[in-house]
């Protein structure tokens, strides 16, 4: 109909939101870009305008957010009439930290039978390591990502960012639209027990299949091919853009045919044509020499025209892309209007992750930059509980509520 606004599909749908760090900020931002009304359930006060920008300013856009004090009786029972008036509970805690609230799922329906709880707890809530507190590092070392992760003379290269976090929090978005989907069949809420350990040894792929089927032990792959044999594999410098030192470039030649065009994209260089690069396995076997090679040719080239170059000759090649690539020149993410911009209140704006997936009929949407702590305390305590401003100035002056 000319002029409607469409609806987006989690239009109605209010979360309670105690969860903390990225695993679970990213789950209940998925469902905010949605239309779910997310509220942010602070547990200490923070100063003015904190968290609007940076990793924090990205997470918890789309919410609100009230800061309650919950050390204090009137806090916890703040959090509770709040959660009778919500669909979906969500926390990152250990598992005890819920039920030492009386905020479990065993406590909540009894007072409201359809409510949905997600915890997303880092282990479990059964097992022998139900209670352990963790973070995104750590199971990855427990899932044996670390492990893997090493460079050629098998030194650990780190974690990076903790893409755990990532497999966690998407996991956890998909498994309270699940459980939202049986309430709405059933009419019953359910306990969502979501492990980030599993979520994340569930990812590891061909090692974890090599285990389970064949028993074996894995070690870093290093730049081994884990596909078909290649040579040269592996990712070589290029020279600087300007000041940006930090360029690469990935190739991976497997074939016969394919090493004749590598040959010919660089140049025909006289090394390339020694006895002991003519075929794939003597170029497997004196991979050092080879890789030295292509390393001194690579430097002297410019990332993105060496992919081109060898692209165009059919040769898997790609720039290993940086911080500046992804965020300010990578064309397809420009294309594709992948990164939001969000207005902040001095008048600037800040820019935030897009949405990576597109519906045709409800596109989502990035509504508001991250709340300041506290700012819907009176939208909440007031439209939301019915409280009076006396009794909210009351919780102020008791300390269960902080003010912005």
């Amino acid at each position: 109909m000319a002029g409607s606004v469409t609806r987006l599909p989690l239009e109605g749908i209010r979360v309670l939101d105690f969860t903390w760090v990225v695993a679970g900020p990213v789950a209940t931002r998925i469902l905010a870009d949605q239309g779910a009304e997310v509220i942010k359930l602070e547990r200490q006060p923070g100063p003015l305008g904190a968290r609007q920008t940076g990793l924090q300013g990205d997470l918890h856009r789309g919410k609100r957010s009230i800061a309650v004090n919950m050390g204090t009786p009137r806090g916890v029972e703040i959090a509770r009439r709040l959660a009778r008036v919500s669909d979906i509970v969500m926390d990152n805690f250990s598992a005890r930290v819920m039920r030492g609230w009386g905020m479990d799922f065993a406590s909540l329906s009894k007072v409201k039978p359809d409510i949905v709880c997600v915890s997303m707890s880092g282990l479990g809530h059964t097992g022998p390591r139900s209670n352990y507190v963790s973070y995104g590092p750590t199971l990855q070392a427990l899932a044996g990502f670390t492990l893997l992760m090493a460079d050629r003379n098998g030194q650990p290269a780190g974690y990076g960012y903790s893409y755990a976090d990532m497999s966690g929090g998407y996991t956890g978005a998909l498994a309270a639209l699940i459980a939202l989907w049986h309430r709405r069949r059933t009419g019953r809420g359910q306990f969502v027990d979501l492990s980030q350990f599993e979520a994340v040894v569930s990812v590891a792929g061909p090692a974890l299949l090599d285990i389970a089927v064949n028993g074996r032990d894995q070690s870093p792959p290093g730049y081994r091919s884990q596909e078909l044999p290649a040579a040269p594999l592996g990712i070589y410098k290029c020279r600087p853009r300007g000041d940006d030192d930090d360029r690469w470039l990935a190739i991976s030649v497997r074939t016969q045919v394919h090493w004749e065009s590598f040959v010919s994209a660089i140049g025909s260089p006289a090394w390339a044509y020694e006895a002991k690069f003519r075929t794939l396995y003597l170029r497997m076997r004196n991979s050092v020499e080879l890789d030295a090679n292509v390393a001194r040719w690579a430097a002297g080239e410019e990332a993105e025209s060496a992919m081109e170059r060898l692209q165009r000759a059919g040769v898997a090649a790609g720039v290993v892309a940086n911080g500046a690539d992804i965020c300010a020149r990578d064309p397809h993410l420009r294309a594709r209007n992948f990164w939001g911009t969000v207005p902040l209140p001095d008048g600037s704006t800040t820019h935030v992750t897009g949405i990576p997936m597109k519906l045709s009929a409800t596109p989502g949407a990035i509504r508001t930059p991250s709340p300041i702590i506290g700012e819907a305390n009176d939208y909440v305590l007031g439209e939301l509980l019915g409280m009076s401003r006396a009794e909210r100035d009351a919780l102020i002056a008791e300390k269960a509520i902080w003010p912005t």
